[in-house]
């Protein structure tokens, strides 16, 4: 069995793999009592509704494809949201979690720097594992429990509400992995890992391997051999730090597949499934062994997408199991062993459409919608429970399929779009629509819920924009002389900027936005004194600012933000000193976010990742729509935090940017 390599985009050897060790030490487990809360007179419901965007909901409402949003629209307000500076979801949700700005809060990028190393990390929390250890032959065995942290600094609005004994339930809230201590109803959403520790990495089984794109990377392809039509081959697991070298766990499964109809039969520890070519399995539950007395489990599904004439079987990334979590992924903790008792299994993973499966070929549009249905139709089952029971104070419900069907369809609707497809248009050039459309009569169901004592927010956190052209911004940064190289010759081979001379370079960029400064005394190989600083600041800016792209001669940036003056708090100098707004049709490449350079500037996006949101922020606001007047039309995400705060009369606190618009 041959297995091609893992793209190390999902920084397995950097961090996350300290969250599936913490899942053997059976020490991340956080125990709550539940907080039922006091009948509160004034009730509210809040749909997020991630990324839709103003533009297209206001065209569909205009032309009687969104009735319901019409209605909510008539009755009280609707209008766009400010998003976060930059709109990204990571970002934006931190915004409305805490009515704080990113110096607030401290999530400034879906991807982080380490000042001692310059080596990226995923932004919403991290690992400590454990510091005591003793070596039995080839066991490591832990003494001392590690722990896994949210990174959102600043205090949950639902932890507010506690405070004042109202009663929340928080579906899937964005940037709240692990989730906050509370004794409110709460599971976790984007940043929630996979059993490995990732954001998810599929595994595509096949006779027939294919390349994958490491830019992006998601997945792992396995070539196998089909023997008297029998297919032997093993899952990945979670690293077993118990044993020297933490090599990765891994549980064998069989395949038999039929010698003449499109019949496989797929058997992992006993459990037989009988599946037909383009058949999904139901939730499987797997268990990796440790050590005897130790395993780790997960849920996974598959897909059996071929079995003549080759061999093909994709599995989604292996997941937290709801019913024995691995990691806390709710409070309490009983909570989302509730929902696998009323619901069976579902997705925890944070963002669980698998686009780069698309985005690499291994699943086709209409099986990446399957998909994503199958997500959809778990998480509206859970609502109507919710909804159906929900008495007093606040119900959040969060909704992914909005942004991830425009980050991959976009290019559908879009003949501008370099990926722009004739053929899959006319079967999916409305799929964007169809996700509204649907959103729409989820509001039709919640407004069955709603009386005069009850507030009902519809929210998205940015909106939308074509994605035509890629910038490689550390490219531009080392043409300029900010940026020095060690090998010129080496110039776009390396990544996580390991060809950098940092005893000569004043700038670098690392995620989809953020440009730091190699500030002395902050960097490890600090070159920019202080002083120097703000005077390079303003130079880059205004660099970057002036630019013209000789291909389409637009601005690729239309404005660099200056993050002394745009960010407030604690940690405002945490983060990037300039944060690269990107004009509508551009955006950082793949290899930007992660230290690459390219030798030129700009490429054209052929990606099926064709839609984005991590541009400059004035371009992508959000919606807002509320049933009730309000008394100012101009809002941001962290006002609607603070109304939702004095819509209980609770007093904002002084670290809160917002003011209701009640």
């Amino acid at each position: 069995m041959k297995k091609y390599p893992l793209s190390r985009r999902e920084f397995i050897k950097l961090n996350l793999y300290g969250m599936a060790g913490l899942a053997l030490e059976g020490s991340t487990r956080i125990a709550y009592s539940g907080n039922s809360g006091r009948d509160t007179g004034t009730r509210m419901i809040v749909l997020g509704l991630d990324g839709m965007d103003p533009r297209i909901v206001h065209r569909m409402m205009a032309e009687g494809k969104l009735p319901n949003f019409q209605k909510l629209a008539r009755e009280g307000h609707f209008g766009p949201l400010g998003t976060s500076t930059p709109p990204q979801s990571p970002v934006a949700w931190a915004n409305f979690i805490t009515g704080m700005d990113p110096g607030g809060h401290g999530i400034f990028d879906f991807v982080h720097r380490d000042p001692a190393t310059y080596l990226p990390y995923l932004s919403t929390s991290r690992t400590e594992s454990s510091q005591k250890s003793i070596t039995i032959g080839d066991y490591v065995i832990t003494l001392s429990s590690g722990k896994v942290e949210n990174l959102c600094r600043g205090k949950a609005f639902w932890q507010i509400l506690e405070d004042y004994d109202i009663p929340a339930t928080i579906f899937r809230m964005p940037s709240n992995f692990p989730p906050k201590p509370t004794g409110q109803r709460t599971l976790s959403g984007m940043g929630t890992p996979d059993i490995i520790g990732t954001y998810g990495i599929f595994t595509y089984f096949t006779d027939h391997p294919i390349e994958i794109d490491q830019d992006i990377g998601g997945g792992r392809i396995v070539e196998v051999s089909v023997d008297d039509n029998t297919v032997r081959a093993s899952l990945i697991g979670p690293k077993n730090t118990y044993r020297q070298g933490a090599p990765e766990s891994r549980l064998d499964f069989t395949v038999y597949r039929d010698p003449e109809y499109p019949v496989a039969k797929i058997v992992v520890e006993g459990k037989e499934m009988l599946l037909k070519e383009g058949e999904w399995s139901p939730w499987v539950q797997v268990s990796f062994p440790m050590i005897p007395t130790v395993s780790v489990k997960g849920i996974c599904q598959f897909y059996l997408k071929e079995v003549h004439p080759h061999f093909k079987l994709y599995v989604t990334p292996i997941q937290i199991d709801p019913s024995d979590p691995a990691l806390p992924i709710s409070t309490p903790e009983g909570y989302a062993k509730e929902l696998y008792k009323r619901f069976g299994l579902f997705h925890t993973k944070g963002l669980p459409a698998d686009t780069k499966a698309l985005d690499h070929g291994v699943l086709d549009e209409g099986e990446f919608l399957k998909l994503d249905d199958l997500v959809l139709n778990e998480r509206l089952a859970i609502y109507d429970y919710e909804l159906d029971r929900f008495e007093a104070g606040v119900l959040f419900f969060y909704i992914s399929s909005t942004d991830q069907r425009s980050h991959m369809f976009w290019r559908l609707r879009d003949r501008r779009h370099p990926c722009y497809d004739e053929r899959l248009s006319r079967q999916y050039g409305d799929t964007i629509e169809k996700i509204y459309q649907k959103m729409d009569r989820l509001l039709e169901k919640t407004f069955r819920k709603v009386d005069k004592h009850t507030i009902l927010m519809v929210l998205s956190d940015h909106g939308f924009s074509p994605y035509y052209r890629s910038f490689h911004l550390n490219s531009w940064l080392k043409d300029n002389g900010y940026i020095r190289l060690k090998d010129e010759s080496e110039q776009g081979e390396m990544e996580f900027l390991q060809n950098v001379d940092w005893s000569s370079t004043k700038a670098y960029a690392l995620g989809f936005n953020g440009l730091y400064i190699n500030l002395r005394g902050r960097e490890v190989m600090g070159t920019v004194s202080p002083l120097e600083r703000m005077v390079l600041v303003e130079e880059i800016a205004k660099g970057l600012e002036r630019m013209n792209d000789p291909e389409t001669q637009a601005r690729p940036i239309l404005k660099a933000y200056k993050t002394r003056a745009c960010y407030h708090g604690p940690y405002r100098d945490h983060g990037p000193d300039i944060i690269v707004g990107y004009n509508r049709g551009y955006r950082a490449s793949w290899q930007t976010a992660l230290g690459k350079i390219p030798k030129q500037w700009y490429e054209n996006n052929l990606k099926k990742w064709s839609g984005d949101h991590c541009m400059a922020p004035d371009i992508l606001p959000g919606i807002v729509l509320l049933n009730r007047k309000v008394r100012r039309t101009e809002a941001s995400l962290y006002d609607l935090t603070a109304t939702i705060l004095s819509a209980f009369d609770i007093p904002k606190p002084a670290d809160m940017k917002g003011t209701s618009i009640l």
